[in-house]
């Protein structure tokens, strides 16, 4: 039942960010352009979507390989629960209001910003065993975002474009920019810290109805 799900889910989000893919370069004239793969790809939305795709098909279909073995850690795959449950929420809160796609690029839209979340969420109060994860996983857990923080702001400025409005330099300036950034920045961590909380309840009930 847990691989048949994770491949479902794993298989669902490959091709929806691979469907996106096809239509941004396609509405380019069908041009595989360096810089429009570059920008679809530093979307933390797809970058995300394709994490946790991995998470639920590495430990399916390479269980004994370094890699099935690190998405198989409880601590990972917790913080891919933030990760993605912000796509999530960041889409419906800040970002589906000035989002103008239509027709199959929509439909995609929300298979990646409310199907996959909700998935990934299921699969790890289903499947990932709890009462393994510190507070600490909670710190770890921003290395990710942070990192991708850093790329945004690098390749920004080399190339003068970002990829959310409230993480725009060019129109937001540094200060404001730097605000917006702190601000989901502690998200991250509430929400991380919170995953752990949860964590360790969901133990304390097994515990207590254990035979």
């Amino acid at each position: 039942m847990k691989n048949l799900y994770r491949t479902f889910a794993g298989v669902l989000g490959i091709v929806a960010v691979a469907v996106q893919y096809w239509l941004v370069t396609h509405g380019k004239g069908g041009a595989l352009l360096p810089a429009s793969t570059v920008h679809f790809f530093s979307f933390f939305t797809i970058v995300t979507n394709l994490l946790a795709a991995l998470a639920m098909l590495a430990p399916v279909f390479a269980p004994d390989s370094r890699l099935g073995q690190f998405f198989d850690r409880p601590s990972v795959r917790t913080a891919i629960v933030g990760y993605i449950v912000i796509v999530g929420t960041v889409y419906y809160a800040l970002l589906r209001k000035i989002d103008n796609a239509t027709g199959l690029h929509l439909y995609f839209e929300y298979v990646l910003h409310y199907v996959m979340p909700p998935l990934f969420v299921l699969d790890w109060l289903l499947f990932v065993p709890k009462g393994e994860v510190g507070w600490r996983n909670g710190l770890d857990a921003l290395a990710y975002p942070l990192a991708y923080l850093a790329w945004t702001l690098v390749h920004g400025a080399y190339a003068s474009w970002y990829p959310y409005p409230f993480i725009d330099v060019l129109k937001l300036g540094y200060p404001r920019m730097l605000s917006n950034t702190a601000g989901l920045i502690l998200a991250f961590l509430a929400l991380e810290l919170a995953l752990v909380a949860v964590d360790r309840l969901i133990k304390q009930y097994q515990n207590k109805t254990s035979p």
